[in-house]
């Protein structure tokens, strides 16, 4: 018996660490070479690509990718239906996997639901964006950002609480 939980109709690829206590759910694929640690939760629909790194204790909701490039370190909640770009400038005619821009979602980050996260950036550790953001720069650790472009509203601890400036 496996140390973790892949739902029957989802897709693991040949390669692909997981750890202890994580569980995959229905749809979802996981592609090679990609590291997922232990105590995740994947839910329903979730893409993982090549190489992305996952940390302990993540949760990413349903409807999610996390393409190649992207890191997201221990503890981070990523909620549903959340993107993730690669590329900066995509054309379906040019191959530009070399220009892959990283981005790394640090440890404890909140990133709710349907928000945008372009890539090239960091999301510093316990920062919380809130639903439907678009983050085009990096987040600065323990701070709340929303809209679009999201912007800084105010700082948070590391149980996402407000807490004075």
């Amino acid at each position: 018996m496996k140390p973790y939980f892949v739902h029957e109709t989802a897709v693991v690829d040949a390669d692909v660490i997981i750890g202890n206590e994580t569980r995959i759910w229905h749809f979802s694929h996981i592609m090679s070479h990609a590291k997922i640690g232990e105590h995740c939760n994947l839910g329903q629909n979730t893409f993982v690509d090549r190489g992305v790194q996952i940390g302990n204790r993540v949760k990413i909701q349903n409807n999610v990718s996390v393409y190649s490039g992207v890191i997201l370190e221990d503890d981070v909640f990523v909620g549903p239906s959340v993107v993730f770009t690669n590329v900066i400038n995509p054309r379906s005619f040019i191959d530009r996997k070399h220009e892959i821009r990283p981005t790394c979602v640090k440890k404890g980050a909140t990133i709710g639901a349907n928000a945008t996260i372009m890539c090239g950036i960091t999301v510093g550790a316990y920062a919380m964006i809130g639903a439907g953001s678009v983050v085009v720069e990096d987040v600065p650790p323990y701070t709340l950002v929303v809209g679009n472009p999201a912007r800084i509203i105010g700082k948070v601890d590391e149980e996402g609480k407000s807490v004075a400036s």
